[in-house]
């Protein structure tokens, strides 16, 4: 298929990108500590850092790691902890000391924390001490031989870290205890690592920087293998895209979705590390009412976030009473966004939600609305400068336009395959095409549409439904917050709509949600189920996890057989 996205971007975003216009990210990180020295790079709970502080910390981490614990080049490091500005500093220390990034999600069980550090075999770990309780109770069987401890507050000017600390462990009870005796505190680490000799490496472009773990929704959590020029140049395709909306030295974006996530790592870590751009970073995102005062403080001009984030803010009063007047870029991913929210948002914010699609594989972004786009497209975009698509059937041959299909897409972003196997990386790469697994249709001006995930497709009297179509179609409802459609065992039809829904208005019945669904869809889309929750299950970034509900569903019936 041709390259679509010719027929609609904007005159200003190039039509390739130099994938090869750095070195590494060591250079990227390097020429914007230079340029916007004494520029704020990270806010985070009011405490300013710098570039010239970050760059400082950062070499100092990267000296301690090769000198004090004699890690080599390639080794693997992991990281695991919330947005704080240790994380900065780490992320930057272990790629400038030559070393691979193991982003780790804190909220791991002790059973997902094993596997990833056995997966990857990291060496060492840098973990926020609310979480070393998950630690100690799987380090003595894995290769880990170095941990690095934090706490919340570390970064933070004396009194205010000292009284976070206080807070976090005394009064909200947030440190379950630990016993890690041989752990070192991060802050030591760095004052060790200021009187150490940093050695630059020799790194190249096709090094690995990243085993980006998958979120494991799918099975067993695989490391994709993303190299220095995999994410240099999805952070070139990115400022292609959005960089038109975006002035060098000027942004603050609102950084709410975790840095370990592939989306905010690439986008407001280091594309606005390359802009000289500062990032809010939020601990707690799921704290609405802290976040949102927490923007009142600041008159940001970017933000990105998933759907359910949207939707959270757009539900709460005071965040309705915000300045958006220094709003530039709206950005949501990691699932669909809903039409009534990017409406909403529009209408409160007077910006556009532009939606993009990526996947961990790509590192991530594949496609994106163009930024001049002036209405809800219901779509993921155009495919972003030097990236192919093709739509193609289970026989991996190309359908015809209009026509729906799995995407397959070939570019610089796309992963070197998965860590250590080889039969998962065959089955999704292709000569260099990436198997994404979504099923897409390409309209007449070569916007993408997402139907659905293959896996989440639910299949009724042979006739294919998509739960996005049915979701999308039960948010426009106003007493609906939230809802995630699945599939459900039926003998009459193979299987039937199941619609889980978290009410807003808790007047709203299930007769009066079927009767809007009728006027919306036809009869064989209509949900069968309507079961109302208190929430859904989601994912660590806040995506809805259908996965969760069919699992609970199965679990339903087999004790039910019992």
């Amino acid at each position: 298929m041709e390259k679509v996205w010719l027929k609609r971007y904007p005159a200003d975003v190039p039509a390739e990108i130099d994938a090869d216009h750095y070195s590494s990210l060591i250079e990227v990180f390097e020429n914007a500590a230079v340029r916007y020295a004494d520029q704020p790079a990270f806010i985070n709970m009011g405490e300013v850092m710098t570039f010239r502080k970050l760059e400082e910390r950062s070499r100092a981490f990267a000296a301690y790691l090769q000198n004090e614990l004699g890690l080599k080049k390639g080794d693997r490091v992991a990281l695991m902890m919330p947005n704080l500005l240790q994380y900065p500093i780490a992320l930057f220390g272990i790629l400038r000391a030559g070393m691979v990034v193991v982003n780790v999600n804190p909220l791991y069980t002790p059973r997902e924390l094993e596997h990833q550090l056995n997966d990857s075999g990291a060496s060492a770990i840098v973990i926020v001490s609310n979480f070393a309780h998950t630690l100690e109770k799987v380090v003595f069987k894995t290769q880990v031989k170095h941990v690095i401890l934090t706490r919340m507050g570390d970064q933070l000017s004396a009194a205010k870290g000292t009284l976070v600390n206080f807070v976090v462990k005394y009064i909200k009870r947030l440190v379950p205890k630990y016993y890690l005796p041989d752990a070192i505190s991060f802050r030591s680490a760095i004052q060790r690592g200021r009187r150490l000799q940093y050695v630059k490496p020799d790194v190249i472009n096709s090094d690995l920087a990243f085993l980006q773990y998958t979120g494991g929704t799918t099975g067993v959590a695989k490391g994709a293998m993303l190299t220095h020029r995999n994410m240099q140049a999805n952070l070139a395709q990115a400022k292609a895209a959005y960089a038109p909306l975006l002035r060098d030295g000027q942004e603050l974006v609102v950084t709410a979705l975790p840095l370990y996530h592939i989306f905010a790592l690439t986008v407001n870590c280091l594309l606005f590390i390359e802009l000289g751009g500062r990032s809010l970073l939020i601990t707690n995102p799921r704290d609405i009412p802290g976040m949102v005062k927490e923007l009142a403080k600041y008159p940001f001009s970017a933000m990105t976030g998933v759907n359910t984030l949207f939707n959270a803010l757009l539900n709460n009063e005071d965040f309705q009473k915000l300045d958006f007047s220094s709003l530039r870029l709206s950005v949501g991913g990691g699932m669909a966004v809903q039409k009534a929210v990017a409406e909403r948002w529009e209408k409160l914010t007077g910006k556009h939600l532009l939606e993009g699609y990526g996947l961990t594989e790509c590192s991530p972004l594949v496609s994106g609305n163009p930024h001049d786009l002036m209405h809800y497209s219901g779509s993921i975009g155009l495919p972003v400068p030097s990236t192919d698509i093709r739509v193609v059937d289970d026989d991996g041959k190309d359908v015809a336009r209009g026509e729906p299909g799995e995407l397959w897409v070939k570019g610089p972003q796309v992963m070197l395959g998965y860590w250590q196997r080889p039969d998962a990386t065959d089955e999704v790469l292709h000569d260099g095409w990436l198997a994404t697994g979504d099923i897409v249709m390409v309209d007449d001006e070569g916007f993408i549409r997402i139907i659905d995930r293959k896996k989440d497709m639910i299949l009724v009297s042979g006739f294919n439904v998509y739960p996005n179509e049915i979701e999308d179609v039960v948010s426009q409802h106003s007493k609906v917050l939230e809802c995630a459609a699945i599939g459900v065992p039926s003998g009459a039809s193979g299987e039937a709509v199941k619609i889980c829904v978290v009410r807003k208005d808790a007047s709203l019945t299930k007769e009066e949600l079927l009767t809007h669904c009728r006027r919306h869809l036809t009869g064989y889309k209509v949900p069968k189920i309507v079961e109302f929750r208190d929430e859904l299950p989601k994912s660590n970034v806040g995506k809805i996890l259908r996965r969760e509900l069919r699992d609970e569903q199965k679990k339903t019936k087999a004790a039910n057989a019992a």
